[in-house]
């Protein structure tokens, strides 16, 4: 499969990147709104966008779900289950068992 050449690309907020990918994610944008603090500051950019889409922005939520329902996520790949894992457990949590 081909390897595209990267192309220079303009976000909105004006910021320059690199891109050889039809994907429209700004990674200086993406840095700049990335959580210090949170349990979705612990995983990567793909991953976190993915909790994100599905409302899924607490342990809260995500303790409701099952790793199954968690790895059908797009963006979602099973090296996140670890660190996910963690944070609930650090917090008093598991993820559901898959039924």
């Amino acid at each position: 499969m081909p390897v595209n050449k990267p192309t220079l690309k303009t976000c909105k907020k004006g910021h320059k990147f690199y891109k050889s990918s039809d994907c429209p994610i700004c990674p200086i944008c993406e840095e700049e709104r990335k959580p210090t603090d949170h349990f979705l500051s612990l995983i990567a950019a793909p991953a976190r966008r993915a909790l994100e889409r599905e409302g899924i922005i607490t342990l809260e939520k995500l303790a409701t779900l099952s790793e199954k329902e968690i790895l059908t996520l797009h963006g979602i790949g099973k090296s996140t289950l670890p660190k996910l894992n963690t944070a609930l457990r650090n917090a008093g949590y598991t993820l559901l068992k898959a039924q």
